[in-house]
């Protein structure tokens, strides 16, 4: 039960790892056409055409950032924390498209508080894991580690480390 459980969230995981990228155009996208399909005031548009921009470039700063760490790299898939965060600002986003002026306001800025954290548990999670002793790999198959090679301080050489061979050469033929 448990292994159908873990493939089952590596689908997730690996799905929404494969979604980041579009995203960045996706969701910019959206609130354009919520503009149009929800009948919004031309006063929206002008904060669709300031916030696009925004989304999109925010999108692809922390989709980078998510991509920039070993561990997502290795498996091509996200941590349940990104799934977390970065899927509830997506999910903030496109509701920011269905312009109703009674929650639009409140929902506005959850959206770039949300947004903030997203990009906040991005570098976080990409500090911790560049920052760590030693760099674990995770892959589908198990779980390997490579340690960071130590730089190790010269040392002296004492008499017992030094070995002499001394050759035997025939003599010269006359």
């Amino acid at each position: 039960m448990a292994d159908r459980r873990s493939i089952e969230g590596m689908w997730l995981r690996q799905t929404f790892f494969r979604w980041l990228i579009p995203a960045a155009f996706a969701l910019p996208l959206w609130l354009f056409v919520g503009w149009i399909v929800f009948g919004a005031s031309p006063w929206a548009l002008l904060w669709v055409l300031l916030s696009a921009p925004i989304v999109f470039v925010w999108q692809l700063i922390v989709s980078l950032l998510v991509r920039a760490r070993g561990t997502v790299r290795a498996e091509r898939a996200v941590s349940w924390l990104d799934i977390g965060v970065i899927g509830a600002w997506h999910v903030l986003v496109i509701a920011l498209g269905a312009f109703d002026g009674r929650w639009w306001w409140p929902l506005f800025t959850l959206t770039v508080v949300v947004g903030v954290a997203a990009m906040w548990v991005s570098l976080s999670q990409l500090g911790r894991e560049a920052g760590s002793r030693v760099s674990l790999l995770r892959t589908s198959s198990g779980i390997g580690y490579v340690p960071v090679p130590r730089a190790e301080a010269p040392r002296a050489a004492t008499e017992e480390d030094i070995i002499v061979i001394h050759e035997k050469t025939p003599p010269p033929a006359s």
